[in-house]
């Protein structure tokens, strides 16, 4: 493999996403407490992968993650529909007492890392506590698909989690279903027109075919009870 050569996803006109630079994929499972939140990542197992690989999108591969090309076969309308605006542009702003929440509602991909402790949205207002800081800051940056970013209101610094340049396949038990593709680490996501989508720390892009926010997941997964059939 080139080592000079660049990660990205590009993604085929009603086809696979094709994934160069040899990235590594594993799964990632939603961890719950005895209330069933969301409270923690469980890493499993490594798939082998090449230099470039393609995973499905539609949802129907008998040989997932990887595309079959049943998208072919079945069909498959992969219609991008997703704005191409700028997340600070999508997202909405609530201000707390030490920082802001910055909130784009429609790439919600119901991890529900948000719910715990009353939500998120209501602890904001008790941001003078360090603790409740804390666990803000920790729900935020638990979010697979950046929907929910914190800024420190005074110095201005979003706080997001280190990433390395990775791809993770969701799978959420509680829910008894598999989840998107969270896209980890600021890879570039091109769309089949060629365009570049805003590079982020954290994505997630819909692989159960079913989303109305292609390519991102908009948490349809959890409703048509995707099963990718690998746990």
């Amino acid at each position: 493999m080139d080592k000079a050569s660049k990660s990205e996803i590009k993604i085929a006109k009603n086809g696979p996403y094709i994934v160069t630079n040899a990235l590594p994929l594993s799964l990632y499972t939603i961890g719950v407490n005895e209330q069933a939140e969301s409270v923690r990542w469980e890493e499993g197992k490594h798939f082998e992968v090449t230099s470039q690989y393609a995973l499905c999108r539609c949802g129907q591969s008998n040989h997932k993650p990887f595309c079959d090309g049943s998208h072919a076969k079945t069909g498959f309308d992969g219609t991008e529909t997703a704005s191409r605006a700028s997340y600070a542009r999508q997202a909405k702003h609530m201000e707390g007492e030490t920082v802001v929440l910055h909130d784009a509602e429609h790439l919600c991909a119901f991890a529900r890392f948000c719910d715990r402790d009353g939500s998120i949205w209501k602890q904001i207002s008790e941001t003078s506590s360090p603790q409740v800081k804390e666990a803000v800051e920790r729900e935020a940056s638990h979010c697979p698909s950046g929907r929910l970013v914190i800024e420190d209101k005074h110095s201005h610094v979003k706080i997001e989690p280190h990433l390395p340049e990775s791809i993770g396949l969701v799978e959420d038990p509680a829910q008894g279903c598999s989840g998107p593709l969270w896209v980890r680490g600021g890879i570039p996501i091109t769309s089949a027109d060629g365009e570049v989508y805003e590079v982020r720390n954290r994505v997630t892009l819909c692989r159960c075919g079913q989303s109305s926010n292609k390519p991102f997941c908009d948490g349809s997964h959890a409703s048509v009870k995707f099963q990718d059939g690998l746990t």
